[in-house]
């Protein structure tokens, strides 16, 4: 199923591949979709809404098996103080579902944030924006693409 972010990436030029899942809605973690797309968690680029004190609405793009570091995140935005926003506002802000959140066709182009792991490897997984469907992208056109900034913004869950 072609979304609007796959669109965008037409539209741009990219390379990039769909894969389709199984979607629970009981479990729309990154790594129940890591799993069934068969990538490793660390793959799968889960997209966060967050707002900050000074400078608003923003993506934070972070691994599947580590979780936001907000106060990383404040550093890298300028901002003094940043939250995830409440979910309720999540579709309002962006159009997107949990589970189908993307930084491509928000509803309106908020600045994007990405974890440093993400050079880490060849491919990465991200929402394509619905739900049921990921993006294999080659990193470096992902944030290309996505106009995103790249910082040190997520921890180890356990940690």
């Amino acid at each position: 199923m072609k979304t609007n972010a796959a669109r965008i990436l037409d539209s741009l030029g990219v390379r990039y591949e769909l894969r389709e899942y199984e979607v629970d809605p009981e479990d729309l973690r990154a790594e129940t979709v890591a799993a069934k797309i068969g990538l490793p968690a660390e793959q799968v680029f889960k997209t966060l809404v967050v707002r900050g004190d000074r400078h608003g609405v923003a993506l934070a793009v972070v691994p599947g098996d580590a979780e936001l570091d907000l106060k990383a995140l404040a550093r890298l935005t300028g901002d003094a103080k940043v939250d995830t926003v409440p979910l309720k506002d999540v579709q309002p802000l962006t159009g997107y579902i949990r589970g189908g959140v993307t930084a491509f066709a928000c509803k309106k182009d908020y600045p994007v944030f990405v974890d440093e792991t993400v050079e880490l490897f060849d491919v990465v997984s991200i929402s394509a924006g619905a739900r049921g469907t990921q993006i294999l992208i080659a990193p470096a056109d992902y944030l290309r693409a996505a106009k995103a900034k790249v910082g040190a913004i997520a921890r180890d869950k356990r940690g």
